[in-house]
């Protein structure tokens, strides 16, 4: 469920089945289950058929930046009031001497502290009086907070002192929803603990109601069966569980995305893939080695400077490791005191929608443009459900971009489009940059209902030869959810020392972990085969920050665990640093159920030209003009058929541009393969011929 659309999949008999539904932001449910009557009768079944439903939403991330949570308050320790507010002290924007930090979701009015303290080394230095409590809990509800963080000083070494608050809390508040940063993030570093946990306990009633709504519902319409939901890691988590942490929902669309990619990644044998993920609110970027997506601890939530680390919400959880912008087919454009085309980050949602959808929206959004530039057929978007006003749009375009800058609404049209285009290609290179990537050996694979529309010109941008788009692109995300595995990672700081080295301290510690990681997938699963990855966090001594090892396979010995960090380490920065000690942080258990294997696409034969069965007027960013391009359905592109570009290919939730110079093929498992004439991939192509 996303900010412009929600997207169904229904899978059965090894068929899919899809629709694409303007999400209802009065009720969110509504949208779900017009969606899944939508696809069931496509399948011609009933909702009582459905065994199990996995779902992903904004709904928390939305909250968060929109600051539209509960009304809730933050225990702390005496002393440690402020540290949400006073961050890392670090400038995100070193040159900017007017720099406004972004604001606490608490108030300074609504942070409480605790006389108590646990030390560095898990001891406790002074005691936690349950009176103490009491009287705050006194205070808690007369103020009548609907939710309470509790985020105590070290108390991921030791949990004692959060517990007896949480426990006084509830006996003195029946039905407060209360979250103890232990649990929720029980890692080192305070402000970003302290973020995770308010995060949490902010969005905790809101997301509490709502799939406790929605469950109730969907079994009202028949679907009677175990809910799950997809979380930021990339796996699938039970609905008591999300209910209980939402704030690992906050990134759990895009995570669907991110399985997809990696599902096809590995159909084709790729290492290097470019996820492309744009939908009508947002894009997301996520680099993808080795066929699989890669993962961080912490993220940020609301940039308020764009590309800024540091200047977002920043939240502690396993998550996948993307790039996310307000550029979507709903983001709308403005000109500015520069006479400069913006477009983004505010978009237009469903409700009003672009222009076009004539719901009352009057300023230009992308999807304007693209009606207006020939990429969007009116009469056909949406498979049909929708039809586009495009003298909506050019009213639109004209008032807001056009007029203003003297120039005609095509141009304006190209203008938007462009300026769209370059935030997401900028987005991608500051990405690649940050991990060290080059992007032109990369593939790019486009899906979401707007990537394939602007996928062509961004590896044009980007050097990119080579494009996928997947069957059902238009609703990846949600399909990603059917790839995704059930899995939980349990994470504990415990600082450690290799030459102060506990190997029976460390067994115990993982073994824990484990337990814990284990007992949630298994409260989605009781019996799947399960697979456990164990990662630590690792340093010289004086390093501010710390990169994963893998030690799964390892002894917990000091000479396996530097062996291992030494190797990992020159990889990243070349060299090695003698004489200093090695320090442990964090220690991580990822328990999971096996993912499927997906079937490898096979080798083309000879490729057979297609003629379009019409045409229409495209505009070419490249050329700057307007170009005659052929129209396809996507069902006539077979495997080892071949249409030139410029062409558009056309389906029911998407739209696929292929570039002038390009041209775009079906492969064995239905992947649309475009590519560059005379580029690796096109010589590639060549090859497989010549062996058939």
């Amino acid at each position: 469920m996303g900010g412009t659309f929600t997207d169904v999949v229904l899978e059965i008999r090894g068929e899919t089945f899809s629709a694409k539904v303007l999400t209802t932001y009065d009720a969110p449910e509504r949208a779900i289950i017009e969606g899944m009557h939508r696809v069931c009768a496509k399948a011609g079944v009933t909702p009582a058929a459905i065994g199990r439903i996995i779902h992903g939403t904004t709904l928390a991330t939305n909250a968060l930046i929109e600051r539209r949570g509960a009304k809730t308050a933050l225990i702390t320790t005496e002393g440690f009031r402020d540290v949400i507010e006073m961050r890392t002290e670090s400038r995100f924007e070193q040159y900017d001497l007017n720099l406004t930090l972004p604001q606490p979701l608490l108030p300074r009015n609504r942070r409480y502290t605790l006389r108590e303290r646990i030390g560095a080394n898990g001891a406790t230095l002074i005691p936690l009086l349950r009176e103490d409590v009491v009287a705050l809990a006194e205070e808690i509800a007369e103020a009548g907070y609907e939710s309470v963080a509790v985020g105590l000083i070290h108390s991921y070494l030791d949990p004692a002192h959060e517990r007896l608050v949480r426990e006084v809390l509830l006996e003195r508040i029946p039905g407060l929803a209360v979250s103890i940063s232990s649990e929720v993030s029980p890692q080192m570093r305070e402000y970003e603990r302290f973020n995770t946990v308010v995060a949490n306990a902010y969005v905790k009633p809101m997301m509490k109601r709502y799939l406790a709504s929605l469950a109730a519902k969907l079994a009202d319409e028949g679907a009677n069966c175990s809910i799950f939901l997809m979380h930021s890691g990339g796996g699938i988590m039970s609905l008591e569980g999300a209910a209980e942490f939402p704030v690992r929902l906050v990134e759990s669309g895009p995570a669907g995305g991110a399985i997809y990619a990696a599902d096809v990644a590995a159909r084709f044998g790729l290492d290097r893939v470019l996820s492309f993920d744009m939908g009508g609110t947002t894009a997301k970027i996520c680099l993808i080695k080795n066929q699989t997506p890669k993962t961080s601890r912490v993220f940020e939530v609301a940039r308020s400077y764009r590309f800024k680390k540091g200047s977002g919400m920043p939240i502690s959880i396993p998550v996948i490791d993307m790039v996310e912008i307000g550029a979507g087919g709903g983001s709308l454009a403005q000109v500015d005191s520069m006479r400069q085309i913006r477009v983004g980050p505010e978009s237009a949602g469903s409700e009003p929608g672009p222009a076009c959808y004539g719901r009352g929206g009057a300023r230009p959004a992308v999807t304007d443009a693209d009606v207006m530039l020939g990429k969007i057929d009116p009469a056909s978007f949406a498979g049909g459900s929708m039809v586009l006003d495009i003298a909506a749009s050019r009213r639109a375009v004209l008032a807001h971009v056009a007029d203003p800058l003297g120039m005609t609404d095509e141009t304006a049209a190209f203008g938007i489009v462009e300026v769209v285009d370059e935030n997401m290609a900028n987005a991608a290179r500051v990405h690649a940059v940050e991990n060290g990537e080059d992007l032109s050996a990369y593939t790019m694979i486009a899906f979401g209902g707007a990537a394939p529309l602007h996928a062509g010109r961004l590896c044009e941008k980007l050097g990119i030869q080579r494009l996928l788009v997947p069957p059902g692109a238009g609703v990846g995300s949600a399909i990603g959810f059917l790839r995704a595995p059930f899995s939980f990672e349990a994470t504990r700081s415990v600082y450690m020392r290799l030459a102060a080295f506990d190997a029976s301290t460390v067994r115990g510690l993982l073994s824990e972990l484990e337990n814990e990681a284990t007992t949630f997938v298994r409260s989605c699963d009781a019996e799947a085969p399960l697979s456990v990855e164990t990662k630590v966090y690792m340093r010289y001594v004086g390093q501010g920050w710390e990169i994963p090892i893998d030690v799964s396979h390892a002894a917990p010995t000091i000479d396996a665990y530097r062996e291992l960090f030494e190797a990992e380490y020159a990889k990243l920065f070349s060299r090695t640093v003698q004489g200093l000690d090695i320090e442990i942080t964090v220690w991580a258990v990822n328990a999971s159920t096996a993912k499927a294997v997906p079937v490898r696409a096979e080798s083309l034969g000879p490729l057979v030209p297609l003629t379009a069965i019409s045409q229409r007027e495209v505009f070419d960013p490249a050329l700057g003009a307007r170009l005659t391009a052929g129209v396809f359905q996507r069902s006539q592109i077979a495997v080892g058929r071949v249409a030139e570009g410029p062409c558009v290919i056309v389906e029911d939730e998407t739209t696929i541009i292929v570039p002038t110079g390009c041209s775009a093929t079906c492969r064995s498992d239905g992947c649309i393969e475009i590519f560059k004439h005379g580029s690796e991939p096109a010589k590639a192509r060549l090859a497989e011929m010549a062996e058939a």
